[in-house]
């Protein structure tokens, strides 16, 4: 019999789709990555094309395998982490989608989400999903697809329509159609799932007018989803988990009071907040963490909607640099922004202020200003709206983090992370293995499969690469601090 020597994580991610490698050791062997399209119909809106996102990453998945020669036969199991709340609506007997996937970042149900929040029903959605009306989640999404697609709404009746987040899709193509599922941390982001009775709502889908038939059945993050067949050899899928919560896990944050922030296309806070299930009056939504079989906690968590992707817009579309890692030279290269000021709102403004209105602005501009001054502006932006994010948390906590635990790609910019250690005044740590939501999704298939011992094992095996320790005076960061809440006045002032 073959020895398993590997578990194999699907990190499908907004731009693009990776596979990666781990061991033993909880240590990352090797990646494969396949970016995929875009899709911008109108100002606002956010696509992809599903068919592209199951060939990118299953691309991702053969030339991992074929790149780091590895037998399907070595790999004890399969864990899938996602990008949340993108939408997802396909035929189930044709696997056909009914249009492309409407992405987390899409605005195009702002108009009746404004509506909605002025009604009963966006208590009862705050009170029992823990989270607040905004088009970020499915719910909205779905019912948009039903009502504006011709003959989506009819084929939903008729049960010959499913639903599912990204991880669902996954899953449904990999098993050939034979597993419609997903799990509480995907569940928790639809806007229709009850988290305190971890059930589908039946009041929310009456409410949005969403067939129970088209839901997937859900299960822990930590459990077994079925078998994929690779070249003749079926390997178990046993961990799924949406990308933040995966991240959370991956970081080992299993205990009430850990907390982390990922910089990735946007910014997440999530902190683990136990099994008591509590709301925030400070523009955070309640969330379930990932989880175990038999075991659930809920998490605190902020978004900012742009992050990373600020920087993608410098290369992309300004120009004013070549490649994402410049941005770290151009911004050490000047001593301050010069008074400058970047709020990239370009898809609103998320936690703590849901303003889906919002669109980005420069402040401060002089005829001294350089792409350097712009470039720095953009990096402390990324910071400043996680400072917003954390200062929620002190308050909803009670208590402030003694560290904050940091992931994804900008983590990488020393500058970048040194900011935030200084306008934070908190030391902020990087792990070595960056990519904590991919380990998250292979810690979890690993504890189930049985290839990891224990949770504490997977603590264990945590490496801090490098610690960030504010160095900045106090002064400093209030005078900043307050002239950055002068330019979000500005961003969202009516």
């Amino acid at each position: 019999m073959t020895e398993k020597k590997y578990i194999v994580a699907l990190d499908q991610g907004t731009t693009s789709s990776r596979a990666l490698l781990f061991d033993k050791t909880l240590k990352p062997l090797g990646i494969k990555q396949q970016e995929f399209s875009q899709i911008y119909p109108s100002a606002g809106w956010v696509e992809h094309n599903p068919m592209e996102i199951f060939s990118s990453q299953n691309a991702a998945l053969w030339e991992l395998l074929s790149k780091y020669d590895v037998k399907p036969t070595e790999i004890a199991a399969i864990g899938i982490t996602n990008q949340r709340e993108t939408t997802i609506v396909w035929n189930r007997h044709t696997g056909k989608p009914v249009c492309n996937a409407v992405v987390w970042q899409c605005r195009r149900t702002s108009d009746y989400c404004e509506k909605l929040k002025k009604e009963e029903i966006a208590d009862y959605i705050r009170e029992n999903t823990g989270l607040i009306v905004d088009a970020y989640f499915s719910a909205t999404k779905i019912k948009w697809i039903l009502d504006n697609i011709p003959g989506a709404r009819e084929a939903a009746k008729n049960g010959d329509l499913l639903f599912g987040t990204v991880d669902t899709w996954l899953l449904w193509k990999f098993t050939e159609g034979k597993v419609h599922a997903t799990d509480v941390t995907n569940a928790s982001r639809t806007m229709l799932y009850n988290i305190k009775t971890l059930t589908w709502d039946k009041k929310l889908l009456e409410f949005f007018d969403i067939p129970e038939s088209m839901l997937p059945e859900v299960k822990a993050s930590g459990d077994y989803y079925g078998e994929i067949n690779l070249s003749g050899c079926c390997v178990p899928v046993t961990g799924i988990a949406g990308d933040q919560q995966a991240s959370l896990f991956g970081q080992g944050c299993f205990y009430k009071g850990n907390l982390k922030n990922t910089y990735g296309t946007g910014c997440f806070l999530l902190a683990n907040i136990g099994n008591e299930f509590r709301l925030s009056e400070d523009g955070l939504i309640t969330t379930v963490a990932a989880n175990l079989k038999g075991k659930t906690d809920y998490a605190l968590e902020g978004s900012v909607f742009t992050g990373g992707a600020v920087i993608q817009w410098l290369r992309d579309e300004l120009k004013i640099i070549d490649t994402a890692a410049e941005s770290e030279e151009m911004a050490l290269s000047v001593d301050s922004t010069h008074g400058v000021y970047i709020v990239p709102a370009f898809t609103g403004l998320g936690a703590p202020h849901w303003d889906m209105y919002a669109r980005g602005t420069i402040t401060g501009i002089t005829r001294g200003t350089n792409r350097k001054h712009i470039i720095r502006a953009a990096l402390e932006s990324i910071a400043f709206q996680s400072k917003e994010v954390i200062d929620a948390m002190t308050r909803t906590l009670g208590t402030s983090p003694s560290s904050l635990k940091v992931d994804g790609g900008a983590c990488a910019n020393n500058f970048l992370m040194q900011f935030q250690a200084d306008i934070i005044q908190k030391e902020v740590l990087r792990p070595a293995v960056k990519e904590t939501t991919a380990l998250g999704a292979a810690a979890l298939a690993g504890l189930t499969a049985g290839f990891y011992k224990s949770q504490e094992q997977v603590l264990e095996l945590q490496i801090i690469e490098k610690k960030f320790c504010p160095e900045m005076p106090e002064s400093n960061v209030k005078e900043l601090c307050i002239a950055w809440q002068k330019a979000i006045e500005k961003t969202i002032e009516k």
